[in-house]
C-alpha cells in the first residue's frame, strides 16, 4: 500500500490537540490545588465550594489522561502501527479541541489500511 500524508496529517493533530490541552490542564491543575491550600480548611468556605474544587480537580485528571492519550494515540499514527490505539487518540483529542479531533477522527479512519 502506498504511503500517503494522511496519517501523517493526523498524528500531528493529535499531538498538537493533546500538548496544548495538557499544558493549559497542567496549569489550571496546579491553580485549582494552590486555591484549595490557600483556602484551606476554613470553616467558612462551606460545602459547595469545596464541592466545586473537588469536582474541577477529578475533571482535571481525567482530562489530563486523554490529553495523554491524544499525544500517544498521535505517535502511533505518525508509525502507522496499530490502528486502534491510533484512532483511540484522535477520538481522546476531540476532548482537548473538538475541531482539531474531528479532523483527526476522520483521517484517522480513511486512512485505516496503511497501519499494519
Amino acid at each position: 500500500m502506498e504511503k500517503t500524508w494522511i496519517p501523517t496529517v493526523a498524528g500531528i493533530l493529535d499531538i498538537v490537540a493533546g500538548a496544548l490541552s495538557f499544558v493549559g490542564l497542567t496549569f489550571a491543575f496546579f491553580g485549582i490545588l494552590v486555591l484549595g491550600a490557600m483556602r484551606g480548611a476554613d470553616p467558612s468556605m462551606g460545602i459547595p465550594e469545596t464541592l466545586i474544587l473537588t469536582i474541577a480537580v477529578i475533571v482535571a485528571i481525567f482530562a489530563i489522561i486523554a490529553d495523554i492519550l491524544a499525544i500517544i494515540g498521535g505517535i502511533y499514527a505518525l508509525q502507522r502501527k496499530k490502528w486502534g490505539l491510533a484512532l483511540t487518540g484522535s477520538i481522546a483529542a476531540f476532548f482537548a479541541s473538538w475541531p482539531l479531533g474531528i479532523a483527526a477522527i476522520v483521517f484517522t479512519a480513511l486512512s485505516k489500511k496503511e497501519f499494519e
